[in-house]
């Protein structure tokens, strides 16, 4: 085929050579090591999916077998990351899977990508802001001081048996509250958002030990027994069904460390940083999932943790005596599930840089702020959007559709690998994925499979999703494109 009819197609690649000069010297200044990358990671990964999402999966799916659900997902996520740790070490530049897709398959591959990275963190730290609101409107009760629930609720509701509807809420305040601060925290700039997650990483941990610790204390055998209750006759509801189908949601858990890949052209080292940070911190809360899943089920019945603060309930049930704890599990919680906020919209300002650069969007998203050096305008617009989506929409809504997408993520990740495997092996990789093609494809396999146990419902949101992508590529992207100027 000419060149410029494959510059015209919609399969045009970006060089590993012409990405890897994205990541010399620039504009953005370069101070994090693998340290403040797993404290990142740590930091976006540890939020609404193990203080929110876990309950909600145990009571409607899985039941105790919640816990196989977590080792479930902790596998496939470990094949992924593998394969996110080999790509940031041959391409450490913004925009972490997207501009990895933009090499390996080209820039319509790369546009779908990046659009459901957008889904992804947009939709997760909308998903915690809704989180983060029900755990104050808990806290601040105990104070005697009831929020509305018209102002604290989402006005809209999803149900599979009812379908969509209205809950009869204004909007929820505090999760835009949320936003709003976290918000503020990003532009000011990463030196500033870093040491807040850092500390919001010691809060959170810490925290983790204390309940995993003191909980261990009060679990009882027949909160476990059935461990995998019997399916109710519906795919997906109970039985080893409803374990996959578990798995599938609490994916949604394990997000977080890909985006320290959106984090290269501020890293230090980043060909031997980016993996480190990225295996590091998916190994230490994959432990503390699976550890904090235990007691959470069984301290309390399975049945009973279908609420937006499901920790909340297990520490009720350790007994009066345990209410300082309490107290201050709330706290760490309300402070550790800013920083996922806080995480996600970091990233998703630097995937709208990078898309910015490759003119796939407008020049305003690739512009930084003379005195931050951070993509300010990429910034408020992350926040804004993250700012409706948290007003209106409930956790449950919100938290399958960014398990869809990551999943979809992952897999063209893993492919992503193998291509550059048999396309380019002579470049430079400071790691490797052992047992390529074996593992590569079992991430493929398992990212594909977990989808499949997702409801219906959240296929059509992520149809819809990518419809609009569609749209947005063609009706600009793809006219814009500095690839193909």
């Amino acid at each position: 085929m000419p060149d410029a009819m494959k510059r015209k197609g919609l399969f045009v690649r970006k060089s590993i050579r012409s990405a890897s000069q994205e990541s010399e010297p620039h504009e953005m200044t370069r101070h994090l090591s693998a340290l403040n990358l797993t404290a990142i990671g740590i930091g976006a990964i540890i939020g609404a999916g193990i203080f929110v999402i876990t309950g909600t999966a145990a009571a409607e799916y899985a039941g105790p077998g919640i816990i196989l659900s977590f080792i479930l997902a902790a596998i496939v996520c470990a094949l992924a990351g593998l394969c996110y740790a080999e790509l940031s070490s041959m391409i450490p530049i913004s925009g972490g899977a997207y501009s990895y897709s933009y090499v390996s398959m080209g820039e319509f591959p790369a546009w779908l990508v990046g659009w459901s990275i957008i889904a992804q963190y947009l939709f997760t730290a909308s998903t915690v802001a809704v989180g983060w609101s029900g755990y104050l409107a808990s806290l601040l009760k105990e104070f005697g001081l009831a929020l509305p629930q018209s102002l604290t609720t989402s006005p809209i509701i999803y149900t599979a048996e009812s379908g969509w509807g209205l809950s009869g809420a204004i909007i929820n305040l505090p999760a835009m509250f949320m936003v709003a601060c976290v918000g503020l925290l990003i532009t000011v700039g990463l030196k500033a958002a870093t040491r807040f997650n850092n500390m919001m990483v010691v809060i959170k941990l810490g925290t983790i030990a204390l309940f995993v610790i003191l909980g261990l204390f009060f679990i009882k055998a027949k909160n476990l027994s059935p461990f995998i209750p019997e399916n109710t006759g519906v795919f997906g509801e109970f039985g080893f069904s409803g374990v996959l189908r578990g798995t599938s949601i609490v994916f949604f858990a394990y997000t977080g460390f890909d985006l320290i890949a959106t984090l290269a052209q501020e890293t230090i080292n980043p060909q031997k940083a980016l993996p480190r940070g990225i295996l590091g911190s998916l190994g230490i809360c994959a432990l503390a999932y699976i550890a904090t899943s235990l007691v959470l089920v069984g301290v309390v019945s399975y049945k009973l943790l279908g609420v937006p603060d499901p920790m909340t309930i297990a520490l009720n049930a350790m007994g009066s005596n345990l209410v300082w704890i309490t107290f201050i599990v709330k706290i760490a919680i309300i402070a550790g599930l800013s920083s996922v906020a806080l995480g996600n919209l970091l990233a998703q300002s630097r995937v709208f840089f990078a898309m910015g650069k490759d003119g796939l969007l407008p020049p305003a998203f690739s512009k930084l702020h003379k005195t931050s050096k951070t993509p300010f305008f990429s910034s408020v617009v992350a926040v804004s959007v993250c700012l409706v989506l948290s007003g209106i929409f409930p956790v449950s809504i919100l938290g399958n559709l960014v398990s869809m997408a990551t999943l979809f993520i992952f897999a063209i990740v893993c492919l992503g690998v193998l291509i550059l495997r048999y396309k380019h092996p002579e470049f430079e990789r400071s790691f490797k994925v052992p047992f390529v093609p074996f593992i590569p494809i079992a991430g493929i396999i398992g990212c594909l499979a977990s989808m499949t146990f997702l409801p219906k419902a959240t296929w059509i949101q992520l149809g819809i999703w990518l419809g609009i992508g569609l749209l947005t590529y063609f009706a600009y992207g793809m006219k814009h494109s500095k690839l193909r100027a």
